[in-house]
Formats: C-alpha cells, sequence, structure tokens
C-alpha cells in the first residue's frame, strides 16, 4: 500500500499568483522544495491535486501548465525532490467556456482528482493527507476519507477558524509535514 501526501498547488507549494501559467512567474514557498523532499525520502508519493479554473476560462491552456509543471519539476529535481504525479481539473461549472462550462467530479472539494490518483496507486487511506490552502482543499481530503491539514501560505489564514473543516493547522507546508507527517 502507498502512503500519499496530496497537495494543493497555488498558496501550498508556490506562492498564490491569480492565474498562474508562466514559469517565470512560479516562485516556491519557502520550506516547500525541503518539504516535498522529506516526503519523498520518508517513503510518501507526493500527488498534486489542483484546481485549474483559467484553462476552463480560457487564460491559458492546458499545455501552457503543462510547461509550468515541467518548469517546477525541474527545479525540485535540482534540489533531489520530486512529484510523483500531477492531476488537474481545467473545470468551472459557470465560468468555463465551451467544454469546460462543467459541473464536473474533479473539481475540489469533489474528489475525482483523488479518484484518479487510485488507478495508479494503491493509497493506504490511514496513512494518507490531503494538504491544501482553501478550505475546498480540505475538504477534497475529508470528503476522500483522509487527514486533512490546512496552511496558513496563500488563501489559509483566511479559514484558520473553521477548524471543524480540517485536521491540523500550520503556518506552511514543511511546518505541516514536520508536525503532523514526518514528526520532527
Amino acid at each position: 500500500m502507498d502512503k500519499v501526501v496530496f497537495l494543493d498547488r497555488d498558496g501550498t507549494i508556490n506562492i498564490e499568483k491569480e492565474y498562474l501559467y508562466k514559469p517565470e512567474d512560479f516562485e516556491f514557498i519557502d520550506g516547500s522544495i525541503e518539504a516535498i523532499k522529506l516526503l519523498n525520502q520518508n517513503g510518501f508519493k507526493v500527488i498534486i491535486v489542483t484546481n485549474q479554473a483559467g484553462i476552463g476560462r480560457g487564460y491559458y491552456t492546458e499545455r501552457d501548465m503543462e510547461n509550468l509543471h515541467r518548469y517546477m519539476n525541474e527545479i525540485l529535481g535540482h534540489n533531489g525532490a520530486y512529484i510523483d504525479a500531477i492531476y488537474f481539473c481545467p473545470h468551472h461549472p459557470t465560468h468555463g467556456i465551451g467544454e469546460y462550462k462543467t459541473d464536473c467530479d474533479c473539481r475540489k472539494p469533489k474528489i475525482g482528482m483523488l479518484l484518479q490518483a487510485e488507478k495508479k496507486y494503491k493509497i493506504d487511506k490511514s496513512q494518507s493527507f490531503m494538504i491544501g490552502d482553501k478550505l475546498s482543499d480540505v475538504k477534497a481530503g475529508r470528503n476522500y476519507g483522509i487527514k486533512s491539514i490546512l496552511v496558513a501560505t496563500g488563501y489559509g489564514e483566511d479559514f484558520k477558524s473553521y477548524t471543524t473543516e480540517y485536521d491540523g493547522y500550520a503556518e506552511n507546508l514543511l511546518m505541516a509535514v514536520k508536525k503532523y507527517i514526518i514528526g520532527d
């Protein structure tokens, strides 16, 4: 069975920038690379699950997003870290255009992206986590049946008082990994 840490991307791994798709605008949040490396070293699969409504709204393409992910993975690789898989939801139920305007099963807080990961990984839910900076992230984890951790980076500080929605709270991804997952 695989121990998995599902990570939101924007506001959790990298600095939140509205509709981010350009590699030159991508910036890791301090400690994120170290956090991912610690998860790798401790036998966790690291899987990004990210809502990317900018695709659905026509602001950028899936290819743009893939280029950004390739850039992100290159930086991680140069630092001895890696992401095992990335799943994304390009849809938006009201602001999407064309085929992207749909109320899909993959947009967090729904669990479609986590279920997609099950097709490749044998996920041990008792040893898996979801970490993100929005209620939709932590609710997705809860809806899937795993522990959810809210981080203060991105929009997380806005949701700190919603304590019944998550299992742990940390200042950033590195603190979440050390406090709730690997211990330190």
